[in-house]
């Protein structure tokens, strides 16, 4: 009998095996990569481009980035699209994601003088992708403010919103003809951060005031550049508007209540405070944080919350004010009440909350400090969404995984893998996910780390003048699971030349 049994749950197990190696994605499921603008254009100050925040910061405090460098150069993409596109061509992606550059385009940040040869770039590339049936989804904001705009205070200055609403207009009218996908802000926390803290440019430093302030600025100028498309230019162009949030997977250290509520903080600190007015049912920032912010600014002895609170009016303008639901992710970690200490800079949203975080030693580290492997958090975090926003459309808009130099990249490959079993394991159960774009295409300007870590999918030389491309093992598996639309764990290349597939 116990023999019986033992076969029948080995038969159990190898036929889930099959199961999971056969399924395939929907057909509505699009894949794709992506790319910001200051990562990999370089022609820092070509053809009339201004100067933005990472170009002030790196040249006035370059010690700022771990290996010293900047992205004056990056990958030359401005020079060598095509290439970018041709790589594009050789994976077989139906979508790339890449972001405009505000100082490129305006250069002075403001709409009174266009670069025409700003807008001629992003045609040109706009065109190539179409020649190949490659859908472009441009992020209209990537981190890089023109100087002059943070020289009168940024995103923290409330003008923010009609100066970005201006800026979208000409983006919109430049490119809504031929592009059907628009993001206006990819991650809010990281570019509140630069406000809150110094790990982001302009590192202004102000914890626990700046970023309060800086979500609030941002949110309604979203909500401001959603309206006039849907307004002016959705009649026409019939395009969709999506918004870009980091999650990180959580899950409470122990079952306790208050490690479960810990959770819940955690979450509306650090992404929902950028979701919840735009895709909650009651709109505004998340309940409890607000509690927690105005107790704490009260026991500190501030006359009013630090963080500022919507009107009414602003509420229901932000409320609703999204197409998809765009889902940047990485890695998690556990949470728990616990774990706080006052390490913690007083005044910080991490304050307000007091909660601390947990990463066990024995998960795999990437190459970036910050960046851990949290077994299956593609399925947490998704789960995660969907119960919170149940009828949210989801596309995940970056995901990957950080090494140094070299081509063979098994812990990447093994990591898209895992990645895409979480993607099916949530589709399985209901949740709404319409497409995943792998981060990146290339190596490129990490930010704070400059380029001493590596996240593409093709390598980049920074020593040849060139910039020369080279696929990494992870370009050929993605290829394949592109291709065929599912996950072959057994697949190995036969070859590491990347060709065309004119039939895709």
């Amino acid at each position: 009998m116990k023999l019986a049994v033992l076969l029948c749950s080995i038969l159990a197990v190898c036929h889930g095996a099959n199961v999971k190696q056969t399924r395939t994605f929907p057909n509505y499921f699009v894949f794709g990569v992506g790319t910001a603008a200051y990562q990999i254009e370089g022609a820092w100050n070509e053809d009339g481009k201004g100067e933005n925040i990472w170009d002030y910061m790196t040249h006035t405090n370059p010690s700022a980035i771990a290996d010293l460098t900047n992205g004056d150069i990056a990958c030359d993409s401005y020079h060598n699209y095509k290439r970018d596109v041709e790589m594009l061509r050789e994976l077989g992606v139906s979508v790339y994601r890449f972001s405009v550059s505000w100082s490129r385009i305006l250069p002075q940040g403001l709409s009174n003088y266009v670069n025409e040869a700003g807008i001629a770039y992003y045609n040109n590339l706009i065109n190539e992708l179409l020649k190949y049936n490659i859908q472009p989804m441009i992020t209209i904001y990537h981190w890089d403010l023109p100087q002059r705009l943070q020289e009168l205070g940024g995103f923290l200055n409330p003008l923010i919103a009609e100066w970005f609403e201006d800026y979208a207009r000409i983006v919109f009218r430049s490119f809504g003809d031929r592009v059907k996908y628009f993001v206006t802000f990819n991650e809010p926390s990281e570019v509140c951060s630069g406000y809150g803290s110094l790990g982001k440019a302009p590192m202004l430093n102000e914890t626990g005031f700046g970023d309060y302030l800086c979500a609030k600025n941002l949110l309604l100028a979203h909500a401001r550049a959603y309206h006039l498309y849907n307004n002016e230019f959705r009649p026409t162009q019939g395009g969709v508007v999506g918004f870009i949030v980091s999650v990180g997977s959580t899950a409470p250290l122990s079952d306790s209540d208050e490690d479960k509520y810990a959770v819940e903080l955690y979450a509306q600190a650090t992404w929902g405070i950028y979701a919840d007015p735009i895709y909650s049912k009651e709109g505004g920032f998340p309940k409890e944080l607000v509690e927690r912010v105005a107790a704490k600014s009260a026991a500190q002895g501030y006359s009013r919350s630090r963080l500022p609170d919507f009107t009414e009016e602003e509420k229901a303008f932000i409320l609703g004010t999204s197409d998809f639901f765009g889902v940047n992710h990485y890695s998690g970690t556990y949470v728990s009440q616990s774990l706080y200490t006052s390490q913690h800079a007083i005044p910080s949203s991490l304050d307000d909350i007091e909660v601390g975080t947990y990463s066990p030693d024995e998960w795999l580290q990437s190459a970036s400090w910050w960046f851990k492997l949290m077994p299956n958090s593609v399925y947490i975090f998704l789960k995660h969404i969907h119960a919170r926003y149940p009828d949210v459309r989801i596309y995940i808009t970056e995901n990957g995984w950080s090494t140094r130099e070299g081509i063979m990249d098994d812990e990447r490959v093994d990591y898209y893998r895992s990645a895409l079993e979480g993607v099916l394991d949530a589709i399985d159960e209901g949740v709404k996910v319409h497409g995943y774009l792998a981060w990146s295409l290339m190596d490129n300007f990490e930010w704070m780390a400059g380029y001493s870590e590596r996240f593409g999918l093709y390598e980049v030389d920074y020593e040849d003048p060139n910039r020369t491309r080279t696929p990494r093992k992870s370009a050929f598996i993605y290829k394949n699971i592109m291709k065929t639309r599912l996950i072959d764990h057994e697949y190995e290349p036969e070859s590491y030349v990347m060709t065309i597939d004119e039939g895709r």
